[in-house]
């Protein structure tokens, strides 16, 4: 597994090497499927943990991805909690295969806005999975930084080339992670990885 650009803090750590060996152990699993089916369940933990509010965890589907989110709103909206203007509905994670693009992208759901940082000279409007991979709009949607989402600098070259293996063997399973420092919701890292064809996984994490 590639390990060329940045390290997270440990909190933030998921043992994927750990949960490759335990797909392959089981005799005829596909290993796609069992991450597929394994990886929400421990992203979902590690961001409970690792964030100060109570999470509302919802699962959304568009065409090949599904987007893990935290809600925060609803709880506001029923009463559960408190109003908190400093905490944002935000995707925890996106997993999926990649596929040929739709003639125009959509919007999942459009309840999680960019934020207005997107709006200064060094970020872009980036997609968790790009357009060209079966991407949409609405959640989507994140505030990236330019130089990584234009490919400009060396991590950026790296995300660029991992996205291009999607689009160049579509069916690819593939993830992308926003990891948060506070309550917004513009990652302060993220975590893309995909499962190459001959069953190694490539897992890469870019400062944002």
């Amino acid at each position: 597994m590639n390990t060329k650009c940045c390290l997270l803090p440990t909190q933030y750590v998921i043992d994927y090497e750990s949960l490759l060996h335990a797909s392959l152990a089981e005799s005829g699993t596909n290993i796609s499927v069992f991450l597929h089916e394994h990886l929400p369940r421990k992203w979902s933990d590690v961001y409970a943990k690792t964030v100060a509010h109570p999470t509302n965890i919802v699962r959304l589907r568009f065409r090949t991805f599904d987007y893990i989110c935290d809600a925060y709103s609803k709880l506001e909206m029923a009463g559960e909690v408190s109003y908190d203007q400093t905490i944002k509905d935000r995707v925890v994670a996106v997993l999926g295969t990649s596929a040929c693009a739709s003639e125009r992208p959509r919007a999942v759901r459009d309840w999680t806005p960019p934020s207005e940082e997107v709006f200064c000279t060094e970020r872009d409007n980036g997609h968790f999975m790009a357009h060209c991979i079966g991407g949409g709009l609405g959640v989507n949607v994140f505030s990236q930084e330019r130089r990584l989402n234009r490919g400009w600098s060396p991590q950026g070259k790296i995300y660029r080339q991992m996205e291009a293996y999607c689009y160049q063997h579509p069916g690819t399973f593939c993830f992308s992670r926003p990891i948060y420092e506070d309550g917004s919701n513009a990652p302060r890292w993220l975590e893309f990885g995909l499962l190459k064809h001959k069953g190694a996984l490539w897992v890469e994490v870019f400062d944002n």
